[in-house]
This record gives structure tokens, sequence and C-alpha cells, in this order.
């Protein structure tokens, strides 16, 4: 089996992986920032308890870019089908 195609195919992969682990996120942020502003707009008093909740889940939705990042690495970089071809 020709190694160059798997390499090819794992870096395609990868890229995809990456633009998707960067985009959707992005999105997710920008829906929940919205959504906030909107209830900060209606119940003002509220601002102390949205606002931690705005950041907890933003924080969970960058995790969700940050382990995207890890697997593209490892597949760029560590890749697993490397091995099981080359034996």
């Amino acid at each position: 089996m020709n190694i160059g195609w798997i390499v090819f195919g794992s870096t395609v992969a990868a890229a995809l992986a990456m633009a998707l682990g960067a985009m959707l996120p992005a999105f997710a942020m920008g829906k929940a920032i919205s959504q906030a502003l909107d209830s900060l707009a209606r119940q003002p008093e509220a601002e102390g308890s949205i606002t931690r909740t705005l950041f907890i889940g933003l924080a969970m939705i960058e995790s969700l870019a940050i382990y995207t990042l890890v697997v593209v690495l490892i597949i760029l970089f560590r890749n697993p089908l490397l091995e099981y071809v080359l034996k």
C-alpha cells in the first residue's frame, strides 16, 4: 500500500477537522453571547447569574476547539494508520 496516499488523506482529514473544529465552536460562541445579551436586555437585575453562566458555557465551548486541535495534531504527527501500514 502506498504510504503517500495515507499521509495525504490524513492531512486532508486533519485540515477539514480543524476547519470545522474552529468554525462550529465560533458559531456556538456567537449564539451564546447573542442570547446572553438578549437575556441581559430583558432582565438586567440577573446580570451576575447570566454573566457567570455565560463564561462557564464559553469555556466549555472553547474546550471543544482545543480538543479538536489536539486530535488534529495527533493525526498529523503521530498517525496511527502509518504504523498499521508499515507492519
